[in-house]
């Protein structure tokens, strides 16, 4: 048996409800802290667990009755470990079978308890590399057929904690944190494990320009890196503010404008909480697009009133419900990006770079006000789910590898506005959410009010990365359909406000909290930053010698 410091020993507990360990007189109970990776040696099986609880206890309650006077050392120093000990509260995640065997099923999840008195230690690095990948370094690795993505390290160790990148994309996923807590940082993070690996191709809108181009770290202040400079033409960057572009010095590849003959009554629908729409003026959309079809929405903004009046009187509608739909759309019409007619070719085209295997960032520059940013990821993200949808229905006709659509992953922030328990139901992105892998099209989610969001949605979020949340609502709703959830609500609560997060679900082998890999220079040389500055410096040398200054 390795060499590793014994805390405690099991004393009680239930597969539900968890274990209880009496810790060991040398283990100090202030040592114990909430998250710390812990195994446990059964007779049979290994237990891979979580500290979820620290507490403590007295074998006589008259001891802390008359406690020793003041700062008697010798007198605590006698009762701990008799009179009084710390118990921790015990979450087993993982288990294996403590001899090697024919039959070695290797890491599974727990469905038994070790018997009484099994020994507790403080896992080591091994531990954590049997359960996180021990062929894994600081950048991208593929393991057999496998690729994964060091997130960061574990609290008190050194040792790289992975995700299992083609798990975390099969399915959507969510990013939530309070605000200042780095979740555009965890976002970039992935996000460029993502096209690092090539497990998946991204659609970003871009809600803050924060992801193409250099920005500001909320951390240090210092600009860093953006997507579009760590990985040249892999990532295209369009915009909707081509202004707001010039001013940063940045030249997108590509200016996206939406005509008034692309929205469809849906993206009003999802628009109703934002501009106070009551469901009669939206149900009056439907009386227009009957008699104008894909011009219903020029039709109504160029009506005066007259000709309202006239229209609500031969269609039936209501006339005050239509004069509320057209003045509460009058912005839409006043928009910078929108023009009245207008065909598919910008669309088309990032269509083609997805389809070609090419990440896209759709900045919003100065549009960054939750109803621009949802109408346009409405529009974009309708028209090409459509589209996976056809090219899924024909793969699934031939069955030719050629055919199998690319996986597509979707990041939307402030999540809540798309997927609250009303729109989930009538947007493209509860359709994405509720059909996870079917269309090849999953979604990132970047949020921080989880409780916001529609609880069949989050019950079908794969892998949750999940920083320091204080409200109840929210601890509670990242744990919607997290088998054994409640047990795990104080790792949370007790992460610190910057550059720390639980990782929970799909992609990894065990609720983990990790301190996330800073996004820095060493993060650009493993991402290959520095390989393409070395060879365009390479090139130009070779030049000069060639041809001379």
């Amino acid at each position: 048996m390795r060499d590793r410091q014994r805390i405690g020993t099991v004393i009680q507990g239930s597969l539900l409800e968890g274990l209880t360990a009496k810790l060991e007189p040398s283990a100090s109970v202030e040592s114990m802290r909430v998250g710390n990776f812990v195994v446990i040696e059964g007779q049979k099986k290994q237990f891979f667990s979580l500290i979820t609880d620290v507490a403590l206890g007295a074998t006589n309650e008259q001891v802390l009755l008359d406690p020793p006077a003041g700062a008697d050392d010798f007198a605590n120093a006698v009762l701990a470990g008799t009179s009084t000990f710390g118990t921790v509260k015990i979450a087993p995640m993982l288990m294996l079978d403590a001899e090697p065997s024919l039959e070695d099923q290797g890491l599974r999840p727990v469905k038994t308890v070790p018997s009484h008195f099994s020994p507790v230690y403080e896992a080591d690095e091994d531990d954590f590399l049997r359960v996180f990948q021990e062929d894994t370094v600081s950048g991208v690795e593929r393991v057999g057929k496998k690729k994964f993505f060091e997130i960061g390290k574990p609290l008190n160790m050194e040792v790289p904690v992975c995700m299992d990148l083609e798990r975390f994309v099969e399915r959507s996923n969510g990013i939530f944190g309070k605000s200042g807590t780095g979740k555009s940082f965890l976002a970039r993070l992935m996000l460029s494990g993502i096209i690092k690996s090539r497990a998946a191709v991204n659609l970003v809108f871009d809600m803050h320009s924060e992801y193409g181009w250099e920005t500001q770290s909320e951390e240090t202040g210092h600009f860093v890196k953006g997507l579009r400079q760590l990985f040249g033409p892999q990532v295209l960057s369009y915009t909707l503010d081509p202004e707001s572009a010039r001013n940063r010095n940045v030249q997108p590849d590509g200016v996206v404008v939406i005509g008034l003959n692309q929205i469809q009554v849906e993206d009003v629908a999802l628009l109703q909480e934002e501009l106070n729409l009551t469901s009669t003026a939206v149900e009056s959309s439907y009386l227009l697009v009957d008699r104008y079809r894909d011009r219903w929405l020029q039709q109504l903004l160029n009506m005066d009133a007259e000709t309202l009046r006239d229209f609500a009187r031969e269609s039936g509608a209501h006339p005050e419900a239509m004069a509320a739909l057209k003045r509460k759309l009058d912005m839409i019409g006043r928009l910078g990006f929108v023009k009245e007619h207008v065909d598919d070719s910008v669309i088309d085209e990032i269509v083609r770079s997805i389809e070609s295997g090419r990440h896209v960032i759709l900045e919003f520059g100065q549009y960054n006000n939750p109803r621009e940013y949802i109408l346009v990821a409405n529009i974009i993200t309708r028209r090409i789910h459509d589209l996976y949808r056809q090219k899924t229905e024909r793969y699934q006709q031939t069955k030719k590898p050629e055919d199998r659509p690319r996986q597509l992953m979707i990041t939307i922030e402030e999540a809540h506005k798309f997927l609250n328990p009303v729109a989930a139901r009538q947007t493209i992105f509860g359709t994405i959410a509720r059909e996870m892998r079917k269309y090849f099209v999953t979604l990132l989610v970047i949020d921080q009010r989880p409780s916001g969001i529609d609880t069949e949605v989050l019950s079908q979020i794969g892998t949750k990365i999940t920083a320091l949340l204080n409200d109840e609502k929210d601890i509670e709703a990242v744990f919607t359909g997290v088998g054994g959830g409640g047990r795990l609500k104080a790792l949370l609560a007790a992460l610190d406000p910057r550059q720390q997060a639980l990782v929970l679900g799909y992609a990894v082998p065990m609720p983990v909290e990790v301190r996330t890999r800073t996004y820095d220079e060493a993060f650009y040389r493993a991402m290959g930053h520095r390989e393409r500055d070395e060879q365009r410096r390479e090139a130009e040398k070779a030049r000069t010698e060639l041809f001379g200054e």
